[in-house]
């Protein structure tokens, strides 16, 4: 099965776009495009890929059903160093034993004026439910991790 290949002026047409445009997209790399003689080729599967609309047999395997969660949790009243070991727990946790296909992506911000941490997770929602339970269940022990008594600056 052959795929279906577009000129730049047809491309252009279908876009709504200028045919300069079009040539700069593909000069740019974010328009994939084989030269032929004088002249560019563009194939479906690129133009699809361009304009993110899934190709014609519906979406790649393993890609239905996927569902991320983005979670931001704030943590109140706590210091530089108690910030820091937090956010270095949360960071080896998401790093290890987790789906590599399916990774969580974790930042940390700490407010040093509020003494304030934030913890952003994304991923998916088996992965980042894991996540927040080691954190609730850091944030109410009495372990030690987390000294909740903030020094006056």
């Amino acid at each position: 099965m052959t795929e279906e290949m577009y000129s730049v002026e047809q491309v252009a047409d279908r876009l709504g776009l200028h045919v300069r445009t079009v040539r700069g997209y593909i000069r740019s790399g974010r328009l994939r495009a084989v030269r032929i003689g004088k002249q560019y080729r563009i194939a479906a599967s690129d133009l699809d890929a361009l304009t993110a609309r899934p190709p014609l047999g519906g979406p790649p395997a393993g890609v239905v059903g996927q569902a991320e969660v983005s979670s931001i949790v704030q943590v109140d009243g706590v210091d530089r160093a108690a910030a820091d070991r937090l956010g270095t727990l949360v960071l080896a946790s998401a790093n290890t034993g987790h789906d590599p296909t399916r990774p969580l992506r974790v930042q940390t911000v700490y407010d040093d004026q509020r003494h304030r941490l934030k913890i952003i997770i994304i991923g998916d929602p088996a992965g980042t439910a894991e996540l927040l339970h080691l954190l609730d269940a850091v944030l109410t022990a009495d372990n030690g991790l987390i000294d909740r008594e903030v020094p006056d600056a």
